[in-house]
């Protein structure tokens, strides 16, 4: 695939529009806001860049440099084992069930695209391996690939943002603006650890998205 088609195909896998529900999740950041946490620009950059920086560097992207490798060499246990890494990892009901469903959405999305192998892949999936599922059957180069992943989160969480702050559209540019070098570093980061240097430990995080679960009034999953 040339890198015209590489990049087209990874535009559309990090697409808003794409249909996997992901518009209906804050990831926790939804209580955040009703707590107080993040409510302005300012503090809305602390929150994104401790989750990327302690993290989605520690977490997501290490082990999704691991599925593209596995998933591109069929190694069906080192699937299976990342996969089930990632939901152990999930310090909430909401962000476990979250992952679940947006991977499985993803699944049946790519199983319409005639993509290959996606139904041999373990049930329930996550969206980082279904999302990798299409990388390695695209061709996309890994590093591109984490930074598109990245830019969606982004997006998602800017969206959350300017919902229920809210915040205005510019200012959810700037942050957009302002967070491109942290994911760069981010990325960087996550190609230099080691297996027993993966996983995550975000207090407030798991917080938050736990008191969401009976938070009064909402406008999303998680």
């Amino acid at each position: 695939m040339g890198n015209c088609q590489q990049l087209l195909s990874l535009l559309h896998l990090s697409s808003p529009a794409l249909p996997v529900g992901g518009f209906a999740y804050s990831q926790g950041l939804e209580s955040a806001i009703e707590l107080g946490w993040v409510k302005d620009r300012a503090t809305m950059v602390d929150w994104l860049s401790g989750i990327l920086s302690q993290g989605m560097s520690n977490l997501e992207l290490p082990v999704m440099r691991r599925m593209v490798f596995a998933l591109a060499g069929e190694d069906s246990r080192s699937i299976q084992y990342w996969n089930q890494f990632l939901f152990a990892c999930r310090e909430s009901h909401e962000l476990q069930f979250e992952d679940q469903q947006v991977g499985e959405a993803l699944r049946r999305l790519l199983l319409s695209l005639e993509i290959t192998g996606v139904d041999r892949l373990p049930k329930p999936a996550s969206y980082a391996l279904m999302f990798c599922s299409a990388v390695q059957h695209w061709d996309i180069d890994i590093e591109a690939a984490l930074s598109g992943f990245c830019w969606s989160w982004l997006e998602n969480q800017v969206a959350v943002a300017c919902k229920t702050i809210p915040l205005g559209q510019t200012d959810g540019q700037k942050i957009m603006m302002s967070m491109k070098k942290q994911i760069e570093v981010a990325i960087e980061r996550s190609a230099v650890l080691e297996d027993d240097q993966l996983g995550v430990s975000l207090p407030g995080l798991a917080i938050a998205s736990a008191l969401h679960e009976t938070q009064y009034s909402r406008l999303f999953r998680s």
